[in-house]
């Protein structure tokens, strides 16, 4: 489309290319202050680094019409402790989270069949009650680590059977009190 005659036109402009910058002689280092030169921190309440973390939500939304829920439960606070659990899965195999991680998480402390003893639904209840509001993290996080390695590195259908078995084999506190 032609420019109107009162638009200035440089042809100069247009006959210049692409130039990079110079070349810089100092090699880059990594010296800003934030900067992690000797890996990710390890520690209490850092949680665990995994790619893709966002996408563990979306799957856990998926799940919300098949969840147990108890009256007084909410489906925000059981995705919002359940979700860190898979997060925590899915980053111990090294990968971004997939539905399996959050049907794990979720069917460790009974908000998908088989259906849990009166004494797990209580205990979970006040343990869970509050945790997605954003100043539960600390709540959250203790979710977390509730839930042993060895459950987390299980495959969904070993722990279905653990949970008929006992699912206490699978939570690093006894539930029945």
């Amino acid at each position: 489309m032609a420019a109107p005659d009162y638009v200035p036109n440089d042809t100069a402009a247009a006959d210049r290319h692409y130039v990079s910058p110079p070349r810089r002689p100092q090699p880059w280092l990594a010296d800003r202050p934030a900067e992690l030169i000797e890996g990710q921190p390890v520690g209490a309440g850092l949680g665990v680094p995994g790619p893709d973390q966002g996408y563990a939500l979306l799957l856990a939304r998926r799940f919300e019409s098949e969840l147990m829920l108890a009256p007084g439960e909410h489906a925000d606070d059981a995705v919002a402790g359940c979700v860190g659990v898979a997060l925590k899965r899915a980053a111990l195999f090294g990968r971004a989270p997939v539905s399996a991680d959050l049907e794990v998480a979720f069917r460790v402390f009974g908000y998908l069949p088989p259906v849990p003893e009166e004494a797990l639904v209580a205990w979970r209840k006040e343990l869970f009650a509050g945790v997605s509001h954003p100043h539960h993290y600390a709540e959250a996080r203790q979710l977390v680590d509730l839930v042993s390695e060895a459950a987390l590195r299980m495959a969904p259908s070993e722990v279905e059977a653990a949970c008929l078995n006992n699912r206490d084999e699978l939570l690093a506190v006894s539930t029945s009190r």
